[in-house]
């Protein structure tokens, strides 16, 4: 089963209005050097504030897609601070990360309510990069997949097969996220095979077949290329590396 591969960059609490011009400036004179026909999927997901700025620059761009870092489930309403799907709406956003291990341990969000982000993104035509993870404690404690398996069931449940298969999970182990290790990639593509064959159980093997699974967790330019030659692994959901252009350029390139 061929799936596009998926290059995504998180930028976090980073860039302002002309640092996310600089930076997406530099992807698009990085992404116009290189075989189109090649490419990964490329998604970039600004902070909300330079979310106007991306989609000013990226509008006529189709090799780019954007991304939310998040989002309230709720249509409106008094949410102080939160950010609605139809607002996302406004700036043409295609996918929405969901379930970052930042938000699950910084916020306190649940599976219950991840879940429902899920249900809501699909419902307004946009599609969830669900991210799952364990702690090194739980790596230890051997506990790794049934972890995932109860991450993964929780987020998906009272989707359509027909929703899961345009959805994107992207494997983030906690332990290597910003820290400058990465799992191994025959672990990693191991690991998201298991991811693969939850999908698999709850509805099919074509169903799991078709659902991209990132890998995520101090992805760099020196480690992409041997990741994506996992057979599991379907591209990467890219922190620290997506905040230079050249870095980011480099990973893309890496995918092809």
């Amino acid at each position: 089963m061929s799936r596009k591969p998926i290059i995504a960059g998180n930028w976090k609490m980073n860039n302002n209005k002309a640092e996310a011009k600089e930076l997406v400036d530099g992807i698009m004179y990085g992404i116009s050097q290189l075989d189109g026909s090649k490419m990964p999927e490329v998604v970039i997901a600004p902070s909300y504030t330079a979310l106007w700025q991306a989609y000013d620059l990226i509008k006529n761009e189709p090799k780019i897609a954007l991304a939310a870092q998040n989002v309230n489930p709720n249509p409106s309403g008094a949410y102080t601070g939160e950010v609605s799907i139809n607002m996302l709406q406004d700036f043409k956003v295609k996918y929405v990360i969901i379930g970052h291990s930042e938000r699950r341990q910084m916020f306190g969000e649940t599976d219950e309510f991840i879940n429902k982000k899920a249900k809501a993104i699909l419902a307004n035509s946009m599609l969830p990069i669900i991210c799952c993870g364990e702690t090194l404690e739980q790596r230890e404690a051997g506990v790794t997949d049934s972890h995932l398996a109860s991450q993964i069931t929780k987020a998906l449940q009272g989707l359509t097969s027909a929703e899961v298969e345009k959805s994107v999970i992207a494997y983030e182990p906690i332990w290597a996220i910003g820290t400058g290790k990465s799992c191994d990639s025959t672990e990693a593509n191991r690991t998201i095979g298991e991811i693969r064959k939850v999908v698999a159980n709850l509805y099919s093997q074509d169903t799991a077949d078709k659902i991209r699974i990132l890998y995520g967790g101090s992805v760099k330019p020196s480690t992409i290329v041997e990741q994506m030659a996992q057979s599991e692994i379907d591209g990467g959901l890219i922190g620290g590396a997506s905040l230079k252009a050249e870095s980011f350029v480099d990973l893309i390139k890496g995918a092809m």
